[in-house]
C-alpha cells in the first residue's frame, strides 16, 4: 500500500498553460462538493497517512482536464492544480499533458473510460470503504490483479465495456484498489448525481 498515490506511468509535459477560467470554475465546483463529502481528500491516519485520494476529470476537444497529482488533501484548488492530458498510449504506459501540475496518478484509467465511450464527458474517482464493500461485484468490477494507474487497469476497463453492462451502470468498482470507485457520465452533473445516488445506499 505504500505506493498509493504515486504516478506509475511515464509522462511528458508539452506546455505550461493554465486551464481556462470557465473550465476551472465548472470542474472545481464539483470537486469541492466531493471534497466536502470526504470522497476526495487525504488520509489522516494509518499506513496511508498523508496520502491524497480521489480525482475528477472533464473531457475537452484535445483530451481531458484532470486534478493534479497529490492535490487530494488541498481543500480549495486553484487553476494551477489542474492539467490537461492531451495524449495517451496505454500500451507504452505513457501520456503527455499541458499545465503546471502533473496529472493525477489515475489519469490512465480516466483515459481508458473516455476511449471506450465517446458520450462520456466526465469521470469521477472516489474512495469510500463503505461504498466499495457494498458495490464490490454487484456492479461491474475490475479484477483484483489490476492495480491503480496501470495499463492493466486500463485494459480491465476495456474488458468491462466489452463484457458487462458498465455502459448503462456507469460505475466501476476496482477490486485491486481498495476503496476505489469510478463513476462517469455525459457531463459533470450526471456523474455527480450518480455519486449522490450510490452514496445514499
Amino acid at each position: 500500500m505504500k505506493d498509493e498515490g504515486y504516478i506509475k506511468f511515464n509522462i511528458k509535459q508539452t506546455g505550461k498553460e493554465i486551464i481556462p477560467k470557465n473550465n476551472f470554475l465548472k470542474i472545481n465546483r464539483y470537486r469541492k462538493k466531493l471534497h466536502n463529502l470526504g470522497l476526495i481528500g487525504m488520509y489522516k491516519k494509518g499506513e496511508k497517512k498523508g496520502i491524497g485520494f480521489g480525482n475528477i476529470s472533464m473531457r475537452t476537444k484535445d483530451g481531458f482536464i484532470i486534478t493534479g497529482s497529490a492535490t487530494g488533501g488541498i481543500e480549495d484548488l486553484d487553476p494551477e492544480h489542474y492539467s490537461e492530458v492531451v495524449y495517451v498510449d496505454i500500451g507504452k504506459n505513457y501520456l503527455e499533458y499541458n499545465g503546471p501540475a502533473k496529472p493525477s496518478s489515475e489519469s490512465m484509467t480516466h483515459a481508458a473510460i473516455y476511449k471506450q465511450n465517446k458520450n462520456v464527458d466526465s469521470v469521477i474517482h472516489v474512495h469510500s470503504l463503505r461504498l466499495w464493500k457494498k458495490l464490490l461485484n454487484k456492479f461491474p468490477t475490475a479484477g483484483k490483479s489490476a492495480k491503480y494507474g496501470t495499463p492493466e487497469m486500463a485494459y480491465e476497463i476495456e474488458r468491462l465495456f466489452r463484457k458487462t453492462d458498465v455502459k448503462e451502470k456507469k460505475i466501476i468498482v476496482a477490486a485491486g484498489h481498495r476503496e476505489g470507485i469510478f463513476v462517469f457520465g455525459k457531463d459533470l452533473k450526471e456523474a455527480f448525481s450518480l455519486i449522490q445516488k450510490v452514496f445514499s445506499i
